[in-house]
């Protein structure tokens, strides 16, 4: 079973001295909360997505949405369905219309790439059971922007 997830904000992981470290996009999802550990980069390109402020010249995630669109496709959902050892798994479910048919495609993604773009064309993004059972935390557990 999936949970669909909401992204609360974006943080930065500290130690116990309080020094920070990485970024972190925090989703919520299924009455719980699970921090995925981005990039300072993929941090920024989230950050103007859930602003609703365009870069001024496109990012990769834009670009990305842009020509999927223009090819014929759209993105019908993204996945955070799995994790292997401390690192989360993610697809991005899209479909493509050519000749009057209609064709399903799975796009294997990190998870931030796939949030990234989830943003920008506002689908579903789906955090499955098993992955909120061993990273989930409660809500309060973290502090976001």
């Amino acid at each position: 079973m999936a949970h669909e997830a909401t992204v609360s904000g974006l943080g930065v992981s500290a130690d116990d001295e309080g020094d920070e470290r990485a970024p972190a996009v925090v989703l919520r999802a299924g009455g719980q909360a699970l921090a995925i550990f981005v990039s300072t980069d993929q941090a920024k390109s989230i950050s103007h997505a859930l602003d609703g402020r365009p870069f001024e010249r496109p990012l990769t995630h834009d670009l990305f949405v842009e020509m999927l669109t223009e090819f014929g496709g759209a993105i019908d959902r993204v996945r955070i369905d799995d994790l292997s050892g401390r690192t989360f798994l993610a697809k991005v479910d899209a479909e493509r219309y050519a000749g009057g048919e209609r064709r399903e495609l799975t796009f294997d993604a990190r998870p931030s790439d796939a949030i990234a773009v989830a943003l920008r064309v506002e689908c579903p993004i789906l955090v499955g059971e098993a992955v909120l059972d061993e990273a989930g935390r409660p809500p309060d557990a973290f502090e976001v922007r």
